[in-house]
C-alpha cells in the first residue's frame, strides 16, 4: 500500500480521478480515497495546508491503511537559484523544518528534532531514485537536493536566501518535513516529489496562483508513470 499526500485540491484530484475500485473514508476530517493506480494498491488524501495537518494524514495512512510508503507530492517555491526553475520537478534527498529552532535554550542541537536527533530527515533512496528517473521520461530533467519546510508561505526576498543559505535547500514548502518525520518515527519509507510553482520571492504572490496548475499536472503525471514500478 502506497500512501500519497498532497495539501491542495490540485495537487492530488487528478490521482484521485484516476483511480480504479475507489471507495473514501474520513477520518480527522480527511478523506482518504483508496483504491488502485495502474494496478498499484495505493491511499490518496488531500491534507491542507501546514504541518500539523500533513503529519497528521502521514500517520493516519500508517496507521489506519497499512501504507508501507509515503510519497508527498505537489508544488512548492524554489529558492532565487538559476539551477531550478518554475516548472522544474525536485526530488528531495532529504528535507528540514526551517522553523524549527529551540537553539536560544539546547545550543547547537537546537535545531534537532525531538526523538530523531537530526535535523535534516533523508527521504528514500530507492523510491526517489525511481521519481528521477521517471521525471527525466516524463519531463526530460529533474532536479535533487534539500526541501525545506516551515508553516509559512514564504514571499520575501530576503527571508528566501536566509533560508536557502542556512539549510541549503533549492525549494520550500509547508508539508514534505512534518511528512517525513512523521514517517521517520515510524520506520516508513518516504519520498517528496515537488514540481516548482514560484520562486518564493516577492513575486511568489503573483506567480502561485498562475503556475500551480500546471506545475501540479507535472507532478501527478510522473506519479502515474512511477507507481507501477514501485
Amino acid at each position: 500500500m502506497i500512501g500519497i499526500i498532497g495539501a491542495m485540491a490540485v495537487e492530488v484530484d487528478g490521482l484521485i480521478e484516476a483511480m480504479e475500485e475507489k471507495t473514501p473514508e474520513t477520518i480527522s476530517r480527511m478523506t482518504f480515497w483508496r483504491g488502485t493506480l495502474g494496478g498499484t494498491p495505493c491511499v490518496v488524501a488531500q491534507c491542507g495546508a501546514g504541518k500539523v495537518n500533513s503529519a497528521v494524514c502521514a500517520q493516519t495512512m500508517i496507521l489506519r491503511f497499512g501504507a508501507e510508503i509515503v510519497i508527498n507530492t505537489g508544488v512548492a517555491g524554489g529558492v532565487g537559484s538559476r539551477d531550478v526553475q518554475i516548472g522544474d520537478l525536485v526530488v528531495a534527498s532529504a528535507v528540514v523544518q526551517h522553523d524549527y529552532d529551540t537553539s536560544p535554550i539546547d545550543g547547537d542541537k537546537g535545531r534537532d528534532l525531538p526523538l530523531l536527533g537530526v535535523s535534516a530527515i533523508e527521504t528514500d533512496d530507492r523510491v526517489s531514485s525511481l521519481l528521477a528517473a521517471c521525471a527525466e521520461e516524463v519531463c526530460g530533467g529533474v532536479r535533487r537536493g534539500v526541501i525545506a519546510t516551515g508553516d509559512q508561505f514564504i514571499s520575501g526576498r530576503d527571508r528566501l536566501h536566509e533560508i536557502a543559505a542556512r539549510t541549503g535547500a533549492i525549494a520550500c514548502e509547508m508539508e514534505g518535513g512534518s511528512i517525513g518525520q512523521a514517517c521517520a518515527l515510524a520506520g516508513v519509507p518516504f519520498a517528496v516529489l515537488r514540481a516548482i510553482s514560484d520562486n518564493a520571492d516577492d513575486n511568489a504572490v503573483d506567480d502561485f496562483p498562475k503556475f500551480a496548475a500546471e506545475s501540479a499536472r507535472k507532478s501527478i503525471a510522473l506519479l502515474l508513470k512511477a507507481l507501477p514500478r514501485l
